[in-house]
């Protein structure tokens, strides 16, 4: 489907009779070139320079220009923290930290000892370790798994505690795919006596795809190593609050600087260069994987393909394309040319660049797979320009049970791709000819 370009809302709003003017209320794209990126006062330069510096000069004590040590402030962190909190709908404050995994733990260290979480049981290897094997015993976190995705209202509200600060949320989940309904999830935290934050990582579709915030959540949490820097050289993590939680943010913002976990003035810098792009690769992004999806899913060699962009050929796939359909963020929306109201299309449409799909053969067929492929490189992580391909249950979730993993749908044949934004003919010829060579025996 073409994109539709929608002028009015990168225009100008005029001005009021009485002469006060609007605002201009800027697109996605806009705001990801020019919010934190103000041309240099002193030497007019377009491109923020890189501060290096670890420290600052003082006129007097505590007289400053708002700096004082790289570890609390730095003006590359703060031009990138402001381009965050712009991306993301509904945000007004961003803080950024070393890599995902040290944001995930200044999240969950600020609930402080003994509490209670609720996160979905697919989450993300990494994050999986550090409850069970970090936060558990150094301060005693309490965590119940839940299917987030199938479970009911009431089986939800029963895996709260007096002492549940916090849902963790994934969606789309790595690297399965599930769709967790976020607005839902929402109102029943808020029902609540306990109240918890309902946290959503946000790292699959990216502030393109979704918009959390704007779905009643309260933290948006990114890895920014995959599709907000893009270009798979920064290791990174941010998370992204509304207005309304100030004091949150503040706590938030002390524990990043007292732990330390900040990332470096050049990698913001990198960061922040690679968000400039962000619109039009998750575009390209979305075009590669939904051609790719189709094309697998047409492959003989294939069992299944999971794409929430596509409909699928079961109840349940088609319950979760109608569910991406709702998660779209009004800017996603506007580049597929449809309104709020629309159904969605009978053919599939673009919904970020990750595939998962299940080949026939088990792990000879998946491994055969991997080594075959052209264009798709054999490696762990996703989101940059280049595609990526990899065995989710002996690479990204190596680390969970493999008792876990079977129930989680996590199989040996099991193939997760991240599609990059090369020609799309050239990965649909690539993944093709790979699933023949896997399966041909």
């Amino acid at each position: 489907m073409s994109p539709v370009l929608n002028l009015s809302a990168q225009q100008p709003n005029g001005s009021h009779h009485s002469g006060a003017v609007k605002k201009p209320v800027d697109g996605f794209g806009t705001r990801a070139i020019h919010v934190g990126s103000a041309a240099n006062e002193e030497t007019g330069a377009v491109i923020p320079p890189i501060s290096l510096s670890t420290t600052y000069k003082q006129a007097a004590i505590g007289v400053h220009k708002g700096y004082e040590y790289s570890r609390s402030g730095n003006p590359n962190r703060n031009a990138l923290e402001s381009t965050l909190a712009s991306l993301e709908s509904g945000g007004a404050h961003a803080l950024t930290f070393a890599s995902g995994s040290s944001t995930s733990a200044t999240m969950l260290q600020s609930l402080g000892p003994d509490a209670h979480i609720v996160s979905v049981n697919d989450v993300y290897g990494g994050t999986f370790r550090y409850i069970r094997r970090v936060a558990a015993e150094n301060q005693g976190l309490e965590a119940t798994f839940l299917d987030l995705e199938t479970a009911g209202d009431e089986e939800i509200i029963a895996a709260f505690q007096e002492n549940t600060r916090l849902v963790w949320i994934e969606s789309p989940t790595n690297p399965t795919l599930r769709l967790i309904d976020i607005p839902r999830i929402a109102r029943i935290a808020r029902s609540h006596p306990s109240r918890p934050i309902v946290l959503v990582d946000n790292t699959f579709l990216s502030p393109f795809y979704s918009s959390p915030l704007l779905l009643g959540a309260d933290v948006v949490m990114h890895s920014l190593t995959k599709y907000i820097n893009g270009h798979s050289d920064v290791v990174m993590g941010a998370l992204i609050l509304p207005a309304t939680h100030a004091a949150l943010t503040e706590k938030l913002r002390f524990l990043q600087n007292a732990i330390g976990a900040v990332p470096s003035a050049y990698d913001c810098w990198l960061a922040q260069r690679g968000a400039k792009t962000l619109h039009l690769r998750m575009k390209q992004h979305g075009r590669n994987a939904l051609a790719v999806a189709r094309a697998l899913e047409a492959a003989d060699g294939v069992e299944e393909v999971i794409y929430p962009g596509l409909p699928g050929k079961t109840t349940y796939s088609k319950g979760k394309y109608e569910l991406a359909w709702r998660m779209l963020s009004p800017h996603a929306r506007r580049f597929i040319g449809a309104n709020e109201d629309d159904a969605p299309p009978s053919d599939g449409f673009p919904f970020s660049g990750m595939i998962s799909f299940r080949i026939r053969g088990g792990q000879e067929a998946a491994d055969r797979f991997l080594t075959t492929t052209r264009l798709f490189t054999l490696a762990e992580s996703l989101g940059g320009v280049e595609s990526l391909a990899e065995h989710p249950a002996q690479m990204t979730h190596g680390s969970i049970p493999a008792e876990d993993r079977a129930l989680l749908g996590i199989g040996d044949n099991l193939i997760r791709l991240s599609v990059g934004v090369e020609e799309e003919e050239d990965l649909v010829d690539d993944v093709l000819q790979a699933v023949r060579a896997a399966t041909s025996s």
